[in-house]
């Protein structure tokens, strides 16, 4: 008698579980994400590219639409933390952003955004030849946003980091000798340095870099499990059929490849403020580079 009435309990959830999944799937989402400052943001345009194949891939009715207002990161990550705004959120991950959001564990960059190249004034160009360890690096300033993830991990490595808020105040340190360089992502170095007004006089340092794993997620609120359920099926349908590999290529093999990383030296950071629950150990999610 007990084990038909286990039995029973049995059906009765897995029927219960598959009308959850078919009401996640056959549901009509709306979600809102940070409106970009510029149309052309390229850190922008590839989440939001992914986060369409994703959704495509469940077969789901979606609207897609920035928030009214413009929200720096960490206004958005608390707005999205109150439910207020916006209900998706991309963003580097690390343990307290992990704790207070719902982290979707798959790094939408590859890990693309912790291989770092390094912005320079060109009349700094002769200083960066003799750079010839990470203890000669560390002797020189680097400018981050005060409140990045990365100010972090380079202050942990010994860096004495230069902070403001805004690229544009950033891009300012550098060009008048307030810090000596600004590593930016392959992901994204590129694209600034053409399209960005106040970029005159700088340029890529060619022989050298820093890479640090790292991973841009996209968070929700804790309490929107089914809409982060729903993307990361769609994620993990891409990975498997082999159109998030072919969205990745077509935005960044350019961009890697102008970075001749077979010409470079990578100064290895560790990253102590990575979470342990970030999956490193499924190589397929990460760009792939022997460091020098």
């Amino acid at each position: 008698m007990a084990s038909l009435v286990n039995l029973k309990a049995m059906k009765f959830l897995t029927c219960l579980s598959a009308l959850v999944c078919n009401a996640v799937f056959s549901a009509s989402w709306q979600i809102t994400y940070p409106k970009p400052a510029l149309e052309s943001d390229i850190m922008t345009i590839y989440p939001i590219e992914l986060l369409t194949l994703a959704l495509e891939q469940t077969g789901v009715n979606y609207e897609l639409l920035p928030s009214s207002n413009l929200l720096t990161k960490v206004k958005a990550l608390n707005r999205l933390e109150d439910n207020r705004e916006v209900n998706l959120v991309w963003a580097m991950t690390n343990q307290e952003r992990e704790d207070d959001l719902l982290p979707i564990r798959i790094p939408l960059f590859k890990g693309l955004i912790g291989w770092r190249l390094l912005l320079i004034r060109d009349d700094m160009s002769e200083r960066f030849k003799y750079i010839q360890s990470l203890e000669h690096l560390v002797k020189l300033s680097p400018i981050q946003g005060r409140d990045w993830p990365d100010t972090k991990i380079l202050r942990a490595n010994g860096f004495d980091v230069i902070v403001n808020l805004g690229q544009d105040n950033l891009l300012n340190l550098l060009a008048t000798a307030q810090g000596d360089f600004y590593p930016r992502s392959m992901a994204e170095i590129w694209h600034e340095l053409e399209t960005l007004e106040n970029t005159k006089g700088l340029s890529v340092q060619p022989s050298l870099g820093v890479y640090y794993p790292g991973a841009v997620y996209f968070f929700l609120n804790k309490n929107n499990q089914p809409l982060a359920h729903l993307i990361e099926v769609g994620l993990e349908k891409a990975i498997e059929n082999g159109t998030f590999e072919a969205l990745f290529k077509k935005t960044y093999q350019e961009y890697i490849k102008r970075a001749q990383l077979e010409e470079r030296t990578f100064y290895q950071l560790d990253n102590t403020f990575l979470p342990e629950k970030t999956p490193l150990q499924r190589k397929e999610l990460w760009f792939q580079q022997t460091l020098q």
